[in-house]
C-alpha cells in the first residue's frame, strides 16, 4: 500500500516483515499546464523539460552526481534510465527514473538527494500533476508518492532525500521550491536539508 507523504514526512525503507528493501525506483512525472488564450488553442500544449538529479553525499560533501549528463554513479548503485525532454506522464507512469540499489551504496554515502529542475527555465507555474514516488524495484509495488502542489514561480524542488538512519534507510519528503536550471544551482539550497 502507497503511503501519501506530506512535506517533512518520513517513512522508513525497511519491509513490513523487518526486511531491508534492495532494490527501489524514484520516478518523476509531469505535464505541461494547459495554455490560456486564442493561440493556446491553436499550438497546443508546451513541452516542458524537467530533469530529475541524484546528489549523493557523504558527511554533508557532495561525493557524486546522477543526472541526464552523468546516468550511472561512479560506484554503479545509482542509475538514471535517461532524459525526457517533453513530460506528459503527469498523474499516471514515470517520464524521468532513477534506480538506486540499496545494497550497493558504498558505506560513506549517507545521503542522496533527489531534485528536479526546470532546464528550459520554464517556472513550475506552467506544470501541473508532477509527483515523484519510490517504487520497490523488485516486485513494481508503488510505496510512497509526493505530490508537487501549488504551481509557483520557482524553476526547480528539492523533492526527498534518503538517509541511513542506523543500519537502515529512511525516504524524507522534502518538497522544498528552489531556484536553478542544474543541480549545481540547486548546491546551497540542499545544504539546508542535510
Amino acid at each position: 500500500m502507497s503511503v501519501n507523504l506530506s512535506k517533512g514526512q518520513q517513512i522508513s525503507l525497511s519491509k513490513s516483515d523487518g526486511s531491508a528493501l534492495i532494490s527501489v525506483r524514484m520516478g518523476l512525472g509531469w505535464q505541461a499546464a494547459p495554455r490560456k488564450g486564442f493561440l493556446a488553442k491553436l499550438t497546443g500544449p508546451r513541452d516542458i523539460d524537467l530533469d530529475a538529479s541524484a546528489l549523493l553525499f557523504a558527511d554533508r560533501q557532495l561525493a557524486d552526481v546522477v543526472f541526464f549528463q552523468h546516468l550511472t554513479s561512479n560506484d554503479g548503485s545509482v542509475r538514471h534510465t535517461g532524459d525526457n525532454l517533453t513530460g506528459g506522464a503527469g498523474a499516471g507512469g514515470d517520464d524521468e527514473t532513477i534506480l538506486v540499489d540499496l545494497a550497493r551504496v558504498p558505506a560513506h554515502i549517507d545521503q542522496i538527494v533527489f531534485t528536479v529542475n526546470s532546464f528550459t527555465g520554464q517556472t513550475f507555474t506552467e506544470v501541473e500533476n508532477a509527483f515523484c514516488r519510490l517504487v520497490d524495484d523488485a516486485n513494481g509495488t508503488e510505496l510512497a508518492r509526493y505530490t508537487l502542489s501549488g504551481g509557483g514561480a520557482h524553476t526547480a524542488q528539492i523533492m526527498a532525500k534518503f538517509h541511513r538512519n542506523g543500519g537502515s534507510w529512511q525516504l524524507r519528503a522534502i518538497g522544498e521550491p528552489a531556484a536553478g536550471r542544474t543541480f549545481e544551482d540547486l548546491l546551497p539550497a540542499i545544504s539546508a536539508h542535510l
